[in-house]
């Protein structure tokens, strides 16, 4: 097929990649504009348009696709087909109806659950034991177009957003290139989403990250996996950020010895109750969470029985 690939992140370089390696034309590929990062505040190419250029493929970079000028220039590619992978614009009905089978967009979740931004993150912040990916026909609303085809994984016990976003991203180039031949054969029967079932999830914010111990202890080992390793759980020690790169749950304290005596009469969340090897126990609203790796700001990330060596942790601190 002659395609027109629409991406930006590193998530839809991996379906960009297995199109090409499949054989497709690709006549072009269109990304979000250059951002500035870093200290020098120097523009960027996005993923998308790295690859692009290392595999000289024409780029395109519009502000707004809907601008009748976007429409117009991919209206002069005749392309068979249109591929969004996390392109980060909603693209109009003109483009929408413009190639011969339409746009497929690669969508990381098994909709119609996740419809929106972040769907992976969310995925593991809620406990997820089930994710995946799914292809649609694209329609004029946020991830409501009909189904094509899908696939599921199995998320791990200690599955975090980044390991997730990297299956996925692998999965969704498969799939991507199994739609497309099926498209072509005419063997892919398209399956209205039930709006019913949709959810709908934002992107996700640095705030996320701050640890409220009133909820419960698996609540929070969920959104330490969730965000790791962005924007990442945090909370407060002694007035600097201390990140929480991983944790456990465990129901009750073990039993208590001089050296980790019985906790203050009146404990409360985000109370230390216990250093040991195994970490730092938290006292959550329900049950009690194990910090295991941690990282104080200014400082390397570690185990938390290394940064106790170096760092007094008394039974009874509060963490904010």
């Amino acid at each position: 097929m002659k395609v027109i690939f629409m991406g930006t992140p590193d998530f839809a370089v991996s379906t960009l990649s297995a199109i090409a390696e499949a054989g497709h034309e690709i006549l072009l590929a269109v990304s979000q504009p250059d951002k500035p990062k870093g200290r020098g505040k120097q523009l960027q190419f996005p993923p998308v348009k790295q690859w692009a250029v290392e595999h000289d493929i024409p780029v395109y970079q519009p502000k707004r696709i809907k601008d009748p000028e976007a429409v117009e220039y991919l209206r002069g590619f005749d392309a068979d087909i249109i591929i969004v992978a996390a392109f980060g614009q909603i693209l109009p009905k003109e483009i929408l109806e413009m190639p011969r089978f339409g746009c497929v967009n690669v969508h990381a979740s098994l909709l119609p659950k996740y419809r929106g931004a972040a769907p992976i993150q969310w995925a593991v912040i809620n406990g997820d034991k089930v994710s995946g990916v799914t292809t649609m026909q694209m329609g004029v609303g946020l991830d409501d177009g009909d189904m094509l085809m899908n696939k599921t994984v199995e998320l791990a016990a200690d599955e975090t957003g980044g390991s997730l976003f990297d299956r996925l991203a692998v999965l969704g180039g498969e799939l991507c290139v199994e739609t497309m031949k099926g498209l072509e054969e005419g063997t892919i029967t398209p399956v209205p989403q039930d709006p019913r079932e949709a959810t709908h999830v934002g992107m996700i914010q640095k705030s996320m990250g701050r640890m409220d111990f009133t909820q419960s202890a698996g609540a929070l080992e969920c959104l330490i996996r969730g965000l790791n390793p962005w924007p990442s759980a945090y909370t407060y020690m002694d007035g600097k950020m201390l990140k929480v790169w991983k944790a456990a749950v465990a129901e009750d304290l073990p039993h208590q010895t001089e050296e980790n005596p019985v906790i203050a009469e009146h404990p409360v969340p985000g109370m230390v109750c216990r250093v040991d090897k195994e970490g730092i126990w938290l006292l959550t609203g329900e049950g009690y969470l194990i910090l295991q790796e941690v990282q104080l700001e200014g400082k390397k990330r570690m185990a938390a029985a290394d940064f106790l060596r170096g760092h007094e942790l008394a039974v009874g601190t509060v963490l904010a």
